[in-house]
């Protein structure tokens, strides 16, 4: 028996078996976009096809199956009703999947709270007992049920990137909770161990604590356990997004975001309001998760200063501390936007 031990400042992830085979492609400023305008899914689907093809294009080699023969679907539903995952973009990147050998029931999906899943429909309704993604199955993280006691990310203050930060979390610190409770969140190990590789499905919203909810969240603290202790204690929270972002496991097998901006909110976020939200006909493909993030907090800031409200505090430093770990950059002149199709 080996254990792969990883240290990176608070992270401590161990494994038995010893460390995963790399799937994913190097992190590049290339953002390749899609016109999804009127949000069917029969337009999802045709663009979705578009952007994978063009994706493998860069890669010089096709996307199939390999020797776990299974795929995983980071979707995003904890804003509830009006702000999830797309469902014509989840069948579409499913659709996609499966031309390129992939059977329906290795291609699974991975969401946080049980009844938001249902409510966003990609859980059974409770009236009819179906769904539209029947056949693949969907893990449910708040079950606790996929989570791996070797894999969990250790770190109570964020001493790493700024003093003063730890100080403020040791401010926050709950004396009702363990030691180990209060250190430890588990790693939801579906997406890293069991697949060949992930993609990540997020929406887009502003967060007070996180400065923007997108998708280095959606792969992190809303893809593990005992997270609400970092809103307990909130400036440790950009830094554990940072360092959960960072695991060489889970970058190791993360093969690309796609995010729609079919609809996503500029303030009073993460929860649902109809009257902050904005909708784009545009679909982003890419493989650097803080670009795409910092793009879209360009994007937030711009309309709440055009509705009259304040922007993101600059000192949420979620994306400087993912940029600082090489996850990518977060300068937004860095992108090169390329579109494809019509």
């Amino acid at each position: 028996m080996f254990n792969f031990r990883c240290v990176l400042g608070g992270l401590l992830a161990l494994a038995a078996g010893g460390a995963l085979a790399s799937a994913a492609p190097a992190v590049s400023p290339v953002i390749w976009e899609a016109d999804v305008g009127g949000f069917s899914d029969a337009r999802y689907a045709e663009q979705v096809e578009r952007l994978i093809a063009e994706f493998e294009k860069s890669l010089g080699q096709k996307i199939a199956p390999g020797e776990k023969g299974k795929v995983g679907l980071k979707i995003y539903a904890d804003s509830g009703p009006g702000l999830a995952t797309p469902l014509g973009l989840t069948k579409a990147v499913i659709a996609a999947l499966e031309r390129r050998g992939y059977v329906k029931e290795k291609i699974f999906l991975v969401g946080l709270n049980g009844q938001r899943l249902r409510f966003t429909g990609y859980l059974p309704s409770l009236v009819t007992g179906k769904s539209a993604f029947d056949g693949h199955p969907v893990y449910v993280l708040e079950s606790e049920r996929y989570f791996d006691p070797v894999w969990f990310y250790d770190s109570p203050l964020p001493s790493r990137f700024d003093p003063i930060l730890a100080e403020k979390s040791v401010e926050a610190f709950d004396p009702e909770t363990t030691l180990e409770q209060d250190r430890k969140s588990f790693l939801a190990t579906p997406l890293f161990v069991d697949a060949d590789f992930w993609i990540n499905l997020p929406v887009y919203t502003d967060h007070t604590v996180l400065g923007v909810n997108g998708a280095l969240v959606n792969a992190t603290l809303w893809n593990a356990s005992n997270t609400a202790r970092f809103f307990r204690s909130p400036a440790s929270a950009p830094a554990a997004v940072a360092e959960m972002s960072a695991i060489p496991e889970l970058r190791g097998t993360w093969m690309f975001t796609l995010a729609s901006l079919e609809r996503y909110q500029f303030i009073g976020g993460p929860w649902f309001n109809s009257l902050y939200t904005i909708s784009e006909p545009r679909l982003w493909l890419g493989t650097d998760p803080v670009l795409m993030d910092a793009l879209m907090l360009e994007r937030i800031n711009r309309h709440r200063l055009r509705e009259g409200f304040k922007a993101v505090s600059d000192d949420i430093r979620t994306l400087e501390f993912a940029s600082i770990l090489g996850v990518g950059s977060r300068k937004v002149e860095d992108a090169k936007i390329i579109p494809v199709g019509n």
